[in-house]
């Protein structure tokens, strides 16, 4: 499927709060998506799953290697159960990775941002508090699967971002036991 087609019908969903089944080439099965912001190069969506919005995920066109409008019952149940209606987007600049990480900063709440591959060795995943953005990369503080925040940041190049995810039960859930986060830059 060619990328043009793919922002079509990513834009047609976002246009009509429709439901995307969206096909990554990092993943072996499909997400359901809808989109809700869409920019030349990205696009910003919430996640279903069974009926419940799981947070907001930005995700680069360019991985993309598929997308079809999702028109059955689940959509039909979503409509009635007010899931879609009750949507809106948040105000992030999903322009550039950039201005995606000025707006989350702004929201000071922990963000997920990874680097996704098919050979798990080479997936990255860092949550925690954006500290600094440059142009070309981000740093983020960190905390461990213990609620440890690190002592340095990570520095993250746009150029290996696939996904950057928020206000996600995950993040939102685990952001609350968590002891406070450094103060101040550490970079």
């Amino acid at each position: 499927m060619t990328k043009t087609k793919i922002k079509e019908i990513v834009t047609a969903c976002m246009t009509d709060k429709a439901l995307c089944r969206v096909y990554l080439q990092y993943k072996a099965y499909y997400q359901y998506y809808i989109p809700l912001r869409v920019s030349d190069k990205l696009f910003l969506s919430a996640e279903e799953d069974d009926f419940i919005l799981n947070g907001y995920h930005i995700r680069r066109f360019k991985d993309v290697t598929k997308a079809k409008i999702k028109k059955d019952m689940c959509v039909e149940i979503l409509k009635k159960e007010g899931v879609i209606n009750s949507l809106t987007a948040p105000d992030i600049d999903i322009s550039n990775w950039e201005t995606v990480f000025s707006s989350l900063q702004k929201r000071m709440k922990n963000i997920i941002v990874e680097k996704e591959d098919r050979d798990d060795d080479k997936c990255e995943f860092v949550i925690g508090r954006i500290e600094k953005i440059y142009r070309n990369f981000v740093y983020v503080l960190h905390f461990d699967a213990d609620g440890i925040w690190q002592t340095e940041p990570y520095r993250i190049p746009y150029k290996e971002i696939t996904s950057v995810t928020f206000d996600s039960r995950y993040v939102n859930i685990f952001s609350k036991y968590l002891t406070a986060a450094p103060t101040g830059s550490i970079v």
